[in-house]
């Protein structure tokens, strides 16, 4: 029997601990190819993913990931998009004040691409699920979210209808036990190729790793912290370690804490607290904080201000002027 075209990928990875080695970005970017186009066998695919997920992934291979679903997507559609927002991770604990963040960025003219998906982890609130009951339908193929661009300044486009293979990857996690460098990569897919993209991680080491992929990628600006849940949210009981990257060269911020105290869990993260809160039915103040924090991070991100505390301005003068009828 001949040997199988993925095998020499697998064993570059698992050759033991002298003869094994990360994939460059080449190898990388063929690799990945034949796994989206379905050229591997499910044994491969398992010990491709696990051999990664113990060695950890390099920015380089990262890097061939991403390229690799972009060649697979082919060339993005001509449309403008200002902000490339990923949400893959879902809440359990706080409400998703992100997504309030993000819409209050494109009530005021900014457009915002949002890609995620949902289910593979049990108990938590997704995107998806929570738009639509804010009355923001999540479109179905990139054609409807441009469309949706257009109408709204915001799209969400899950991942199983932008790219189906990964979005069937990351649903081994119940199978496998354990994220894959899948639940990274699909962070930096950018299918738009927005000038500005914002990244969340769940653990602080992969934020250096998310700005090393995405300066090799030539991605012209990207901001990455370790959000609430490792959702795109900025936590305002704590001090986050943001990582700016901007025209190849990456500095590092520190977002100041807004409140003393850590928030209690709330029993059923989802939409009814968001809508409340936009349409001032409700007082939330950590609510309020996260959004407005948020979208400021987005906005220094953005160079709509020159440091943190002209962003937070700015993000507190549109919260407050924002139409509270434009929701639901």
């Amino acid at each position: 029997m001949s040997e199988h075209p993925f095998a020499p990928y697998v064993r570059i990875l698992g050759k033991g601990k002298t003869g094994s080695r990360s994939l460059d970005f080449d190898e990388a970017r063929t690799a990945f190819g034949m796994v989206l186009r379905g050229e591997v066998e499910d044994l491969q695919l398992g010990a491709f993913l696990m051999l990664l997920r113990v060695k950890e992934e390099t920015p380089e291979e990262l890097a061939g990931f991403v390229q690799a679903c972009r060649d697979y997507l082919g060339e993005p559609p001509a449309v403008s998009c200002d902000l490339d927002w990923s949400s893959y991770a879902g809440k359990r604990h706080q409400h998703p004040w992100y997504l309030l963040s993000a819409l209050l960025l494109a009530h005021n003219g900014v457009r915002v691409f949002m890609h995620g998906t949902d289910g593979h982890t049990p108990g938590r609130s997704y995107s998806e699920a929570c738009l639509r009951e804010l009355g923001v339908p999540p479109a179905d193929s990139i054609a409807r979210a441009t469309s949706q661009l257009d109408e709204r300044g915001f799209c969400f486009l899950p991942l199983a209808h932008l790219c189906p293979p990964l979005h069937e990857i990351v649903q081994l996690k119940p199978v496998l036990g354990l994220r894959s460098p899948v639940n990274t990569l699909t962070r930096m897919l950018n299918p738009l190729r927005a000038p500005y993209s914002i990244q969340s991680v769940f653990h602080p080491n992969y934020a250096r790793l998310h700005t090393g992929a995405d300066r090799l990628l030539g991605q012209a600006a990207s901001l990455v912290f370790k959000g609430e849940a490792g959702e795109v949210e900025i936590k305002p009981h704590a001090r986050t370690e943001c990582h700016l990257l901007r025209a190849g060269e990456t500095t590092t911020l520190s977002w100041p804490r807004s409140l003393q105290t850590k928030p209690e869990p709330v029993s059923t993260p989802g939409a009814d607290a968001l809508l409340a809160c936009w349409r001032d039915s409700s007082d939330d103040k950590y609510g309020v904080l996260a959004v407005q924090h948020t979208a400021a991070a987005a906005l220094l991100l953005l160079e709509h201000a020159g440091d943190p505390q002209q962003a937070l301005q700015l993000a507190g003068r549109w919260w407050q002027e924002r139409d509270r009828a434009w929701l639901g």
